[in-house]
């Protein structure tokens, strides 16, 4: 009986222990946000593992990155982006329910599609006499379905600056946490002047300025519309556009945004 006791008392102790720095780790995110309304951020989190990636691969480090206020940015862009990534920016507070639910949705036609293909594909290896599993880990359905997200600005800045790539309910539930806490302690307009100054376009290359001088050779204030939008398009895949300027994707989309940016609302 006494040993059962301890027992408890050192579980107790274990979970408030465990609630004391799930809080002070909170408390320090709350500090931490609350500062980037008047002090711009040095680096996000994303930004020191590419660091490390870079150097750890290529033993040298081409980083770009400038800082530059949210009125130095063109409005193209901002509208661009928006347009492009959070149509709903100004309007939802840090979460986009609608959005979420498209991706959760498409995201489950393209594997139930992916999963129907190689049952095709395993049921005609087995006509062939061949194994089924080669035959389909030879397939192009093989590859792994692409997840479509639906993120809203807010959450990508959220990740970004604070957590790891790792996926796991954990970390999900910390990125709302601070999603929420950004869109409280913050207001829009410094959320996506936030945003733009550390968000990756390219091997090495972060923020507006940087992307600005390195496709276009000008100031962030300068980019056109269709300029901004090939870099909203960017977004989702920086270092795979980066390697293929001339994607018809790429102009296609990007004239799609255009046609979209005038009625984008800004903060």
């Amino acid at each position: 009986m006494p040993a059962l006791k301890v027992l408890r008392q050192g579980l107790v102790r274990l979970l408030v222990l465990w609630l004391v720095a799930l809080v002070g780790v909170q408390l320090y995110f709350v500090a931490r946000i609350a500062l980037m309304a008047v002090i711009a951020p040095e680096s996000s989190a994303f930004e020191r593992s590419e660091i490390y990636r870079i150097t750890q691969t290529t033993g040298v480090l081409p980083w770009r990155q400038q800082w530059t206020p949210y009125a130095k940015i063109s409005v193209n862009l901002q509208r661009a982006v928006i347009a492009s990534e959070d149509a709903s920016f100004t309007e939802h507070d840090g979460l986009d329910l609608e959005a979420l639910e498209k991706a959760w949705e498409k995201n489950a036609v393209a594997n139930r599609r992916a999963q129907k293909i190689a049952e095709q594909q395993a049921a005609q290896a087995a006509r062939q006499g061949k194994k089924p599993a080669a035959a389909v880990a030879q397939s192009p359905a093989a590859k792994p379905v692409k997840i479509v997200g639906g993120s809203t600005i807010t959450q990508q800045l959220a990740k970004n600056l604070f957590l790891s790539g790792e996926r796991t309910l954990l970390r999900k539930g910390q990125e709302l946490v601070l999603t929420l806490l950004l869109e409280t302690l913050l207001d829009k307009q410094r959320i996506l002047e936030i945003y733009l100054n550390s968000v990756e376009w390219g091997e090495g290359i972060f923020g507006a300025e940087a992307a600005a001088q390195h496709y276009f050779r000008k100031p962030a204030a300068r980019l056109s519309p269709y300029e901004a939008a090939r870099l909203a398009v960017m977004l989702p895949r920086p270092r795979y556009f980066e390697t293929r300027p001339n994607s018809d994707y790429l102009a296609t989309r990007a004239n799609a945004i255009v046609a979209r940016m005038g009625s984008v609302d800004l903060p």
